[in-house]
């Protein structure tokens, strides 16, 4: 692809041969939101998911990747991933913990395989989209295979809204 340079999630995927899209969008540093990105792609919003690292009592650190309109419900989250409770990590964590900075962390090439969670509505459709693990750059990519690859579950993870 001209012009956009691969990142260590692409090349992870590639040597598993599995088929994604990089798709570049014009970062705002002040609106790193997932329906900004959704706006840019001209996406449906539930189609862009987040990935959120958080910290079981139990298990330690473990990744939830869900729709970018959603907040994780971190009672779920904790019940899923074997945790009594769980918190999300301190933004200066994110970096040394997974090697992705906030607005590009991608669930696939973290420094460590952690414990992946997608939300179950990634199911319902043909493909996601994900963070290629920089800002401006995202994963097209079939939910089925991204969940498959990393060895995530899937479970429902996020706070009901009454939307």
């Amino acid at each position: 692809m001209p012009g956009i340079s691969k990142t260590n999630a692409a090349r992870l995927l590639d040597r598993a041969k599995i088929k994604y899209e990089l798709v570049p969008y014009i970062v705002d540093e002040n609106n790193l939101a997932a329906n900004h990105i959704a706006e840019q792609l001209n996406e449906d919003i539930r189609q862009v998911f987040k990935t959120i690292v958080l910290h079981g009592d139990r298990t330690g650190y473990f990744v939830c990747v869900i729709p970018g309109n959603d907040e994780v419900d971190l009672k779920k989250a904790a019940k899923v991933s074997g945790n009594k409770k769980a918190d999300l990590i301190p933004m200066k964590e994110l970096l040394p913990v997974t090697g992705y900075i906030r607005g590009g962390c991608s669930p696939i090439g973290m420094k460590k395989a952690f414990p992946t969670f997608f939300h179950l509505t990634c199911k319902d459709f043909d493909y996601i989209y994900v963070s290629a693990g920089v800002r401006g750059l995202q994963l097209k990519i079939s939910a089925e295979n991204l969940v498959e690859y990393v060895g995530a579950e899937i479970a429902d993870l996020v706070a009901n809204n009454a939307d």
